[in-house]
């Protein structure tokens, strides 16, 4: 097969962590070929199909010099097996406006993965809301007094901005109201930016979860992102120390019942995070994970996702 990625550029890939890589590697093993371009490549002229710049790559075994050019061509998304969305958030116009030109490139034949249009209809923090039953007691707003009656009612809370990634803006007011009025101004800008309130979980001592749903199945292994010390965040972004656990019945449950709805509307593959039991975040964009599980547990998720994405092609493997 013939595999397209659509990334960051691959010069800034930490190869040691990275699941974008992670994927090619076994691509390459498997002996597909690969490919990659960034969303500022692709264009769309009137009356023809959507291209991309794209550079054929090989990938090295060198730590440092770990791919090598095997050539650039510009060429119809259509063209290849399969196109794999992975840019990193954020979410900002540009990716937006990227989605529509794969999802044009997917009219025309392509085969996307996530699929364009769910990458839009699932932002990730909103995600979560149509999963009410499974998830803290949650509140998005523009509100300052709705946010003030939030607090009242649950004394222990969690502010977060909805195109925040990384663990970046996310705050924790406890029942003593500290500094409320000053985070809502931050975040909330006068009414003007909507703001994503919850409950406070303490089960974030044991850490925030990443779970892995591929291919509407969940990885049997999880990464948990452990705050360190006065840190209420686990993000590994934010300084979190991530350890991969055995997935608990409790949150194989809440997963199970979540996973083949994703994987229904084209989401091959979904980062669910939970605390404790509750979800907090639906990440699809561009999750990732894959190689801390890897190395900590032995368990092979890339090669999992090529098992999924390869039965999604319906091609042997």
């Amino acid at each position: 097969m013939n595999i397209l990625f659509v990334a960051d550029p691959i010069e800034s890939f930490k190869t040691y962590k990275d699941t974008t890589f992670s994927m090619m590697r076994e691509l390459q093993k498997r002996g597909h070929a690969i490919a990659a371009t960034e969303p500022r490549h692709m264009g769309w002229r009137s009356g023809g199909t959507v291209n991309a710049t794209v550079r054929r790559i090989r990938l090295t075994g060198d730590a440092h010099d770990w791919f090598a050019v095997t050539g650039e061509t510009v060429e119809p998304l259509k063209d290849f097996d399969a196109v794999l969305m992975r840019k990193d958030p954020p979410f900002d116009s540009e990716f937006f406006y990227c989605t529509h030109l794969l999802e044009q490139a997917q009219r025309e034949g392509a085969k996307v993965f996530n699929r364009p249009s769910a990458l839009r209809e699932h932002p990730e923090k909103l995600a979560l809301m149509e999963f009410a039953p499974f998830a803290p007691p949650t509140l998005v707003t523009r509100s300052p007094e709705a946010i003030r009656a939030f607090h009242a009612e649950h004394r222990d809370i969690i502010l977060k901005p909805l195109d925040g990634m990384g663990g970046m803006g996310i705050f924790r007011v406890g029942a003593d109201g500290m500094n409320l009025g000053s985070i809502i101004e931050t975040l909330n800008q006068g009414g003007a930016t909507s703001v994503m309130v919850q409950r406070y979980l303490p089960e974030i001592v044991d850490g925030d979860k990443r779970l892995l749903l591929i291919g509407g199945q969940v990885a049997p292994f999880v990464l948990a992102r452990i705050p360190q010390g006065s840190e209420v965040r686990g993000n590994l972004a934010a300084g979190g120390k991530g350890v991969a656990q055995p997935l608990s019945d409790e949150n194989r449950a809440v997963a199970e019942a979540i996973a083949p709805v994703l994987s229904a509307r084209g989401l091959l593959l979904v980062g669910l995070d939970m605390i404790g039991n509750k979800v907090t975040e639906i990440n699809v964009t561009s999750p990732t994970c894959f190689q801390e599980i890897h190395d900590q547990t032995g368990f092979d998720v890339p090669a999992m996702f090529v098992d999924a994405l390869v039965a999604a092609l319906k091609v042997p493997s």
